[in-house]
C-alpha cells in the first residue's frame, strides 16, 4: 500500500479523488492501492525548554543560556492532533512506500519530515512537487514523482532556521523579560520581529524629531499654464522676493518645446508581498488577511501556490496560458483586444532562470463561483494582472515646455496617453489614490511655440518641508522585502536583496505578533510604536538584534545550506556561541531600568495629540512686494480612535465577507454565527518567537 500524506484535509481529498482513493476512513481515504492521509499544518514542534532540563522549567537568569546538547521534536499537545497522528503512524508502519505531498517549500518539507520521524517510518519515500492544485497539475505531479533525497538540503535549511529561532527566541525573550520586564510582562525577542519593530520605532523617532523648515517656490502662470522656476526652492523669503521682483512686469518668453514618445510595460505578475501591498493600499486588508484569502483561493483551485517570492513564470507555463485565458469566462471582454492571435512571450514575464521552487501567482483558469466579496477582490487583482501581462505596452507622448523671464528659467511638463495598451485592463479601477496619481501624470498641455511671449502672473509660494510618513502595512512589507538598503556590508546586502527579512509567508505573522505583544498599534492605516515597543528597542544592547544584518547573515547561510554550500551543524554551533555572548553582555548591565507595560486599556485610549515642532518665524514681506500665496500646511492631529488591542477583532469575516471577527475564550469567530457562518480560528497562545 502506498501512503500519501498532505498538509491539509482539503488538499488530501483532492489528491485522493484524482488517484482513485475514494473510500472514506477515519483520518484517511483509501482505494486503488493508495491510502491518503493528512496533517493540520504542524503536528510536531521542537521540544520546550522544560522537556530538556528540570531547571529550565522555571524562568531564571541563572539558567541562561539554554543550549540543548541535541534538539528533539515532540507532538503538539492537542487531542485532535494526537488522534490524527495515531492514524498516520499506523498507516506509515504498514506502508510499502510513502509519497510526501506536503506544500512544495521549506516549511512544507519540515512539517512532513518531522511527522515521518515521529512515526518512525522506514519505507522508501517519494516527493510530490506541484505549484497548483488543479486536477491536471496533480496528475502531472504523480506522473513525475521525485526522490525524497533530492530535498534533503531543503529540509536541513528549514531545520536550521527552526533551531536558530528557538535558540535566539527562547534565550533572548527570557533574558530581556527577566532583566527589564515588570508585572509579569513578557518581552518577546525574535530574529525577524525585533528588527521589524526597530524599523517602525526608528521611523517614528525621525517623525517626532523632525522640525519643519520653510522654503519658497517661484512660479508663474502663462496662458493658464503654471510654469515652475528650474533653480529649485529658495531657503529664505528675501531670496524668493528678490527673484520675484526680477520677473515682475517683464514678458514671459517660450524658449523651447520638446516632444518625446515613450512606452510603459505592463506591471510584473504578483508574488505574495506585492499582492499583500496592493490589497492593503486598495482594500485596507492586513497582510495576514490577504495571506488567508489567497490560501483559500489556492485550496479552491482558482490560483496557484501563494507563498512565493518571484514575479516570473518558467518557460514551460507559456503553452498553458491560452487554456488559462479561455477558462476565465467572466473576463472575456477584457481579453477581446488580444484574442485571435498568439499570446506574446515577454522576457519580463517568462524567465526560467528567475524561478526556483514556484512561479508567480496566476489564475488556474478554473471557473470562479461562490466567492465572498473579500475573495473576489483578491482574485480580481490576480486575474487582471495576468491578463494585462499579455497586452501591448502603453504608449504616451511627453511634452516639455521651457520658458524664461529675464535670466530666470521656467519649465512645465505634460503627458498624453496615445494608446492605453495594458491600461485598458484597469480602466474601471477608480481607487482614489491611483486616480490622484493619474491626474497628476497625465496632464495635456496647450500648444506652445518657441519664441512666443506675453504677459504672465508670477507667484511666490511659502511651503514647509515635511517629515517621513509613518509605516503602513503596505510600506512596512516593502521595507522588510528591501531591507538590504539598511545594511552597509555588500555581501549581506546582496543576501537581503534576494530574501529581505522574514520569508514572504511569515511576514504577515510577524506583523500580527507585534500587535499581540502590544509593541505597535494602528492609527487608521498607520503603524505606531507603543511606549513598550520604543523602550524595548532602546534597551537592547546587541545592535545585531535590532538591525537587519543578523537576518542577512542568517539568510545567506541558510541559502547556502539549501544549495549544499554550507554545513548546517556549523551554522548552529556558531549561533550557540553568539547567544552565549548576548546573555553575558546583558547580565553585566547593573542598571535597574524597566520597560513600560502597555495594557489593553492603554491601547483603547485615544492617542495623545502630537505637538507640532517649532518653526522659525518668517520675515514679513515689504509693503511694496506682492503677497506670496500662503500654502503652509497646518499641523494635523493623529487619527482620533486607535484600534482595539486585538487587531483581529472587527475585521471582515474571511469566509462570508458580511460579518466581522469577534473573539471568544478559545477562538475567533464570525459575528454572523447565528446566521450560519461557521468560520473559526483557534487563539494562538504560542509564545515562541521568530
Amino acid at each position: 500500500m502506498i501512503v500519501c500524506i498532505a498538509e491539509k484535509p482539503s488538499v488530501a481529498k483532492d489528491i485522493a479523488r484524482i488517484i482513485g482513493a475514494t473510500s472514506a476512513r477515519d483520518g484517511y481515504m483509501e482505494g486503488n492501492g493508495y491510502q491518503v492521509t493528512w496533517t493540520f499544518g504542524h503536528l510536531c514542534c521542537l521540544k520546550e525548554p522544560n522537556d530538556y532540563a528540570e531547571n529550565w522549567k522555571h524562568w531564571s537568569l541563572a539558567a541562561l543560556p539554554m543550549i540543548p546538547p541535541r534538539f528533539g521534536i515532540k507532538l503538539i499537545d492537542d487531542q485532535g492532533i494526537k488522534k490524527q497522528f495515531a492514524v498516520i503512524q499506523k498507516l506509515m508502519t504498514q506502508a510499502d512506500s510513502i509519497v510526501n505531498c506536503g506544500d512544495a517549500g521549506q516549511e512544507g518539507e519540515l512539517i512532513q519530515r518531522w511527522v515521518m520521524q515521529m512515526a518512525k517510518a522506514t519505507c522508501p519515500v517519494k516527493r510530490l512537487w506541484i505549484s497548483s492544485m488543479t486536477d491536471e497539475a496533480i496528475r502531472e505531479g504523480f506522473a513525475k514523482l521525485r526522490e525524497q533525497e533530492d530535498y534533503n538540503s531543503l529540509y536541513l535549511a528549514g531545520l536550521s532556521r527552526a533551531v536558530g529561532d528557538w535558540l535566539l527566541g527562547m534565550n533572548a525573550t527570557r533574558l530581556y523579560t527577566l532583566k527589564y520586564g515588570q508585572n509579569r510582562q513578557v518581552l518577546s525577542i525574535g530574529r525577524v520581529q525585533t528588527p521589524t519593530l526597530a524599523l517602525i520605532v526608528n521611523r517614528q523617532k525621525e517623525i517626532d524629531q523632525f522640525k519643519p523648515e520653510p522654503y519658497w517656490v517661484l512660479a508663474t502662470i502663462y496662458r493658464n499654464t503654471q510654469f515652475t522656476a528650474t533653480q529649485g526652492k529658495f531657503t529664505s523669503r528675501e531670496e524668493g522676493e528678490q527673484a520675484f521682483a526680477t520677473i515682475e512686469g517683464k514678458p514671459f518668453r517660450v524658449t523651447g518645446v520638446q516632444k518625446k514618445k515613450g512606452t510603459e510595460a505592463p506591471p510584473h505578475l504578483y508574488d505574495l508581498t506585492s499582492l499583500q501591498v496592493d490589497c492593503n493600499k486598495k482594500f485596507s486588508y492586513s497582510a495576514e488577511m490577504t495571506l488567508n484569502i489567497i490560501q483559500s483561493l489556492y485550496e479552491k483551485k482558482l490560483t496557484t501556490y501563494p507563498r512565493v517570492d518571484t514575479q516570473f513564470l518558467s518557460d514551460d507555463i507559456y503553452p498553458k496560458c491560452p487554456g488559462i485565458m479561455n477558462g476565465l469566462k467572466s473576463y472575456h471582454e477584457l481579453m477581446r483586444p488580444i484574442a485571435g492571435k498568439p499570446l506574446i512571450k515577454p522576457k519580463r514575464i517568462f524567465d526560467t532562470s528567475k524561478v526556483t521552487d514556484h512561479h508567480a501567482i496566476i489564475p488556474t483558469g478554473q471557473e470562479a463561483r461562490g466567492l465572498t466579496d473579500l475573495e473576489h477582490n483578491v482574485y480580481d487583482l490576480i486575474v487582471r494582472r495576468f491578463i494585462a501581462a499579455f497586452y501591448p505596452d502603453c504608449t504616451f507622448a511627453t511634452t516639455t515646455v521651457t520658458g524664461a523671464v529675464d535670466k530666470i528659467d521656467f519649465k512645465v511638463s505634460g503627458k498624453e496617453i496615445l494608446d492605453p495598451g495594458w491600461r485598458q485592463v484597469y480602466a474601471r479601477d477608480t481607487h482614489k489614490d491611483d486616480e490622484a496619481e493619474k491626474d497628476d501624470e497625465e496632464r495635456t498641455l496647450e500648444a506652445f511655440v518657441k519664441g512666443e511671449e506675453g504677459p504672465h502672473t508670477p507667484t511666490l509660494t511659502e511651503k514647509q518641508t515635511t517629515p517621513p510618513k509613518p509605516y503602513t502595512e503596505a510600506t512596512l512589507l516593502r521595507a522588510m522585502e528591501t531591507a538590504g538598503k539598511f545594511v552597509d556590508n555588500e555581501e549581506l546586502r546582496a543576501a537581503l536583496k534576494e530574501n529581505g527579512i522574514g520569508r514572504p509567508s511569515s511576514r504577515a505573522g510577524i506583523i500580527e505578533t507585534l500587535f499581540k505583544r502590544h509593541y505597535i498599534r494602528r492609527e487608521r492605516k498607520n503603524l505606531i510604536a507603543t511606549p513598550t515597543g520604543i523602550q524595548l528597542i532602546d534597551m537592547i544592547h546587541e545592535r545585531l538584534l535590532t538591525s537587519c544584518e543578523l537576518t542577512g547573515i542568517w539568510e545567506k547561510k541558510l541559502r547556502d545550506i539549501e544549495h549544499k554550500k554550507y554545513d548546517a551543524s556549523q551554522f548552529v554551533n556558531e549561533l550557540k556561541v553568539q547567544i552565549t555572548d548576548i546573555v553575558n553582555d546583558v547580565l553585566r548591565d547593573n542598571s535597574n531600568r524597566r520597560v513600560t507595560v502597555t495594557t489593553d486599556e492603554d491601547l483603547k485610549k485615544k492617542p495623545a495629540k502630537r505637538k507640532a515642532a517649532p518653526r522659525k518665524p518668517a520675515a514679513k514681506p515689504a509693503d511694496a512686494k506682492p503677497k506670496a500665496a500662503d500654502s503652509t500646511p497646518k499641523p494635523v492631529a493623529p487619527a482620533p480612535d486607535a484600534q482595539p488591542a486585538d487587531p483581529m477583532v472587527g475585521r471582515p469575516c474571511p469566509k462570508c465577507g458580511q460579518g466581522t471577527i469577534i473573539k471568544g475564550k478559545t477562538a475567533y469567530g464570525c459575528s454572523r454565527w447565528r446566521e450560519g457562518c461557521d468560520w473559526r480560528q483557534p487563539l494562538n497562545n504560542d509564545n515562541k518567537t521568530q
